[in-house]
């Protein structure tokens, strides 16, 4: 399971925490899933620069 993966999970267990009333839980699981998300992001942004970068090379 990827990053991505990851993050859905925290989220999912922000909400339930959420409907049942869990303040710090919802704090904590909803910080978690935001960071994986926005490390996920940069991830993908770095391999898909790379790859535009290296396609352009490899085609010319």
């Amino acid at each position: 399971m990827g990053l991505l993966g990851w993050a859905l999970i925290f989220l999912v267990v922000a909400g339930v925490a959420a409907v049942f009333g869990f303040g710090g839980v919802v704090t904590a699981a909803a910080g978690v899933a935001k960071l994986l998300f926005i490390v996920f992001f940069a991830i993908f942004l770095a391999l898909l620069i790379a790859g535009l970068v290296g396609g352009s090379a490899a085609a010319a």
